[in-house]
């Protein structure tokens, strides 16, 4: 039972103090999951966070279930989704009963461009630290290089959506696969 209630308050706190969803909560939710509790390490955090990104849903809801379901199976997942959630519920119905009167207030709309700014920083670090862990971990830098090439292009130039920049390197990997065996 105490594992459940420590589950849903690392949730609940990391879904309390993050702006800007499931990106930016990935640096609290390491510091949280992998340095301090050691419930999970960076590989199967880097993997729920992976996984996040191909199933439906969002990306905190999705990586508080797998997390929960690692420690406690159902009841973990349950706990930690519901820990998650809890706070943009709550600060939803707030802000919706208010939300008129707050808009309109030059210092609240400071105070969400300053929060924006720094979602972005977070997200920059997230980036890099991904880029830096691929880097380290593959073999195949060249390959990877290209495909990260590709996918920027597919984004940017064709605006393609992220699940076909997702198959695309899958299927790109894929063909590496496929012409080494060939060799053989």
């Amino acid at each position: 039972m105490r594992v459940l209630l420590d589950l849903f308050f690392c949730f609940f706190k990391t879904g309390l103090f993050t702006f800007g969803g499931g990106y930016a909560m990935l640096a609290i939710l390491k510091d949280e999951l992998t340095d301090k509790k050691k419930w999970i390490s960076n590989d199967e955090l880097m993997n729920f966070f992976a996984l996040s990104q191909c199933t439906p849903d969002v990306i905190a809801i999705n990586i508080a279930t797998f997390c929960g379901y690692k420690l406690k199976k159902t009841a973990g997942a349950v706990a930690a989704t519901l820990g998650v959630v809890t706070p943009s519920v709550i600060i939803i119905l707030l802000i919706a009963s208010l939300f008129k009167h707050m808009m309109e207030n030059p210092n609240v709309v400071h105070i969400l461009n300053g929060v924006r700014i720094g979602v972005v920083a977070l997200l920059c670090k997230i980036m890099f630290d991904l880029l830096a862990k691929i880097w380290q971990k593959n073999l195949k830098k060249g390959l990877s290089c290209a495909i990260f090439c590709v996918a920027l292009v597919e984004l940017f130039v064709f605006k393609l959506s992220a699940v076909l920049v997702v198959l695309s390197a899958i299927g790109l990997y894929g063909l590496d696969i496929c012409f080494k065996r060939v060799k053989k």
